[in-house]
């Protein structure tokens, strides 16, 4: 509970992405999932995926997963002919250095992730993208007609490799693995073999689904086909949430300072610590929802919304009149509540390693089903012939 005063339920926009300014930067407002407003169009194949970093953390949640339930729940609660596939993307995770003694634990904890937050294998397919050999198949029918220059734009592979943003791949050849340069072409891939319609990404991927859909066209056009659907980008509410010591950068499980981050498996008092000891500002007076100037104020303000499931500009006017101490203990009632039962499921689930991995494995052979019966037709158009 709030404490000083209740928060209503939203109002939603009818338009499905609109943005209201606030005095540092403008906020992006989206209806919620749940909402009937939010369109889900008939026919579609929503297709999203997660890296295999172990048991998911607040961002997670709240940036991806949660509304990956929420598309679970609409279309079953709203009976849409929709079509869900989500995948552990443990192929993407060789891109960066990994403790591979670790990975095999953190492939299965971030399975068993998606099942505590939600995702039910009986309403939509959730896989590993390793176990779909489909999947590499295509990428490399798709890397033959990718460009050089294309990726060269991309940004995410200059990040990760620590470069600056106009760093070019004929100057920083070896500073640069393969994989890294090339991954987005798998990115399309993954979309790609199921020929999805619908993926809601991050804006630190949208270029990446560009890139896909640049790669339909030249695909279609050398083919002299229309076989390969260009994916729509769906645009859902999703939260940054930040580090709780460090507002400048996002919460990750990489961080070493354990009080930065929030796992779903925590139990409260965990939580109500680390929220307790969350990084403020001395500020006086109204709190007010501004990342440029109270960016830690705001990550709280964040937190909040997303736990509630409310408008971040709607929450940030109901606590402006809050001291600090009333903000945090807000958060930490929010937080506490919303993971409450996902970490029981969690911790039920890790129990029966078994049971997740035959659970996976009909989930791959779910999606190879699929996936199969795409890269037959798209061998066919390359000249492949069955296979």
């Amino acid at each position: 509970m709030l404490g000083k005063r209740a928060l209503v339920k939203s109002c939603y926009r009818l338009r499905l992405y609109s943005t209201v300014n606030t005095s540092a930067e403008t906020v992006e407002t989206i209806p919620s999932i749940l909402d009937p407003k939010f369109e889900i169009p008939n026919g579609s194949v929503i297709f999203s995926g997660i890296q295999p970093t172990g048991a998911f953390h607040l961002g997670n949640y709240f940036g991806a997963v949660r509304n990956w339930r929420d598309f679970q729940t609409r279309i079953e609660r709203d009976h849409i002919n929709s079509r869900l596939l989500f995948f552990v993307a443990d192929m993407h995770s060789l891109t960066v250095p990994q403790n591979f003694s670790r990975l095999t634990n953190q492939r299965l904890e971030a399975f068993g992730s998606l099942m505590a937050c939600g995702i039910d294998p009986e309403k939509a397919t959730i896989f590993f993208q390793s176990e779909v050999p489909e999947i590499p198949k295509l990428q490399w029918i798709l890397s033959c007609m990718c460009g050089m220059g294309q990726l060269n734009r991309m940004t995410q592979w200059k990040s990760k490799a620590n470069l600056r943003n106009d760093a070019d791949i004929a100057a920083d050849f070896g500073k640069v693995k393969l994989g890294l340069f090339t991954y987005p072409v798998l990115m399309a891939a993954d979309i790609l073999t199921f020929n999805a319609t619908h993926v809601p990404v991050g804006r630190d991927q949208a270029q990446h689904l560009e890139l896909t859909r640049e790669l339909v066209d030249i695909f279609n056009r050398a083919t002299k086909s229309k076989f390969l659907h260009q994916p729509m980008t769906l645009l859902a509410p999703t939260m940054k949430v930040l580090s709780l010591k460090n507002p400048e950068k996002k919460m990750s499980k990489s961080d070493p300072d354990d009080m930065s981050k929030i796992f779903i498996t925590e139990d409260a008092k965990s939580i109500r610590n680390k929220i307790s000891k969350a990084l403020t500002d001395s500020v006086e007076g109204k709190l007010i929802y501004d990342p440029v100037n109270r960016p830690a104020v705001t990550n709280l303000i964040t937190i909040l919304a997303a736990a509630l499931g409310r408008p971040v500009l709607e929450v940030s006017n109901q606590v402006e009149d809050f001291t600090k101490k009333e903000l945090k203990d807000a958060v930490s009632d929010a937080v506490v509540k919303e993971l409450k039962d996902p970490a029981a499921r969690f911790q039920e689930l890790m129990k029966d390693p078994e049971r997740l991995d035959k659970l996976s494995r009909r989930g791959s052979e779910k999606a190879r089903e699929i996936a199969s019966k795409n890269l037959k037709e798209i061998s066919k158009l390359v000249g492949m012939g069955y296979w």
